[in-house]
């Protein structure tokens, strides 16, 4: 049923469209400059804010420029994303080749005109063709018979006005997310390295010096070896079935799970037994801080490339992991994988257990880590309230768009 005072129309009776370009990039004089340039890989979010940058004045003078409260979509290379990215200018904006600007009509509110499109962009992502382009892109003559609902002008303000609120909410949480990451990121180099300590452990006020920076002199100083061991038990007796893999931030995950599809060799009877508890990391891969603790399952098994070992009573599990995932060591990593007389450019155990860790007594990791578990559990219950309000707002917006759920328009006052 169509709901009262709406009508039934195509986004080409709607809009018009403009085609983006690039101003010539031998012209020096028209690049580093601070206005902005969107490229496919800009349209991340749907509101572009005034942060992306690139163009002089002369060079965006010549750009194809979308005014304020235009749309942008991605018409380019469709075929490799999951979704259609939609961006709302917030202000002017030059855009290259690979996007198009839709322009509202009079009578249309060109908040309202982006949000319609973001509610529909998985059906219009279906409007591709692959005809002389390898990657695809969306045909613009199909964009334009697309089939939407309209509201009156009054309500298809009113809807974007409350939608509007919810990207704000969804934005001002985003940044809190980004706050908490940094704070955390900074008090964890902190106390990682002694630079802030619990009075109750501190037993001296000198600093040792090691290759890696000072340390609390009441620190020891000891390579990995000393506090853990390698093991290398094989998956050939007790088949087991759950995959692992180690991701750059993630550390070890189920394999299918995360990569939606099977990475692994049908027969994994010489893949190593990695047990709840134990580290690993792929020895071709580390330098990029693929390094993990498994706390997935209770038996897993991984690829032989994979380093597996074990640390002692001495060490606090969770106080070594977030030490082996922080940059520093990263770096580390990187350095010992560079020297490595291995053409392959892998990190074994016989070198990686030689690196050097700081190590407070067992009492200050575990306080450590309980401070790092307390400022984890912020992001955490920030991320989970973004998710909710990206989850709500998408309801919501179903809801209004398709006149399910009216806005009440205020009437208008007499003169």
């Amino acid at each position: 049923m169509l709901p009262d005072n709406w009508t039934r129309t195509e986004i080409g009776n709607i809009a018009s469209f403009s085609s983006g370009n690039t101003p010539s990039k031998s012209k020096k004089q028209f690049w580093g400059g601070e206005y902005p340039w969107i490229t496919a890989k800009d349209l991340k979010s749907h509101r572009l804010n005034s942060s992306i940058d690139g163009l002089t004045k002369g060079g965006f003078e010549v750009a194809k420029i979308a005014a304020e409260n235009s749309t942008l979509l991605l018409v380019r290379g469709m075929t490799l994303l999951k979704k259609l990215p939609i961006g709302y200018a917030t202000r002017d904006v030059a855009f290259n080749q690979d996007i198009k600007a839709l322009v509202a009509k009079d009578d249309i509110d060109p908040q309202f005109l982006s949000y319609l499109l973001l509610a529909n962009s998985k059906r219009i992502r279906n409007l591709v063709s692959t005809a002389g382009h390898g990657t695809g892109r969306l045909d613009s003559e199909l964009i334009k018979s697309f089939p939407v609902l309209l509201p009156s002008s009054e309500e298809q303000t009113k809807i974007a006005q409350i939608l509007s609120t919810w990207d704000e909410a969804i934005t001002t949480v985003e940044k809190l997310i980004e706050n908490s990451k940094q704070q955390k990121k900074a008090l964890m180099q902190r106390l990682l390295i002694g630079n802030v300590r619990n009075p109750d452990f501190k037993k001296s006020k000198q600093l040792s010096s090691t290759p890696y920076g000072s340390i609390p002199a009441d620190w020891r100083f000891v390579p990995i070896e000393q506090i853990a061991e390698e093991v290398s038990s094989r998956n050939s007796n007790e088949p087991i079935t759950k995959v692992l893999s180690c991701s750059k931030h993630d550390g070890f995950v189920d394999s299918l799970t995360y990569f939606k599809k099977k990475v692994y060799s049908d027969d994994t009877s010489n893949y190593k037994v990695v047990k709840r508890g134990d580290f690993g990391f792929p020895s071709n891969h580390i330098e990029e801080g693929s390094i993990g603790y498994q706390n997935v399952c209770d038996l897993g098994v991984v690829s032989p490339i994979y380093t597996v070992f074990r640390t002692n009573s001495e060490v606090s599990d969770f106080y070594l992991y977030k030490l082996l995932k922080t940059e520093h060591y990263r770096q580390i990593f990187a350095a010992y994988t560079n020297a490595s007389v291995d053409r392959r450019g892998s990190l074994r155990w016989k070198e990686f257990s030689k690196i050097k860790i700081p190590l407070p007594t067992l009492d200050e990791q575990e306080w450590i880590g309980e401070i790092i578990r307390i400022a984890e559990s912020d992001e955490v219950n920030l991320k989970l309230q973004h998710s909710c309000l990206i989850s709500q707002k998408k309801a919501l917006m179903q809801q209004l768009l398709s006149g399910k759920k009216r806005v009440k328009i205020p009437e208008p006052t007499e003169g």
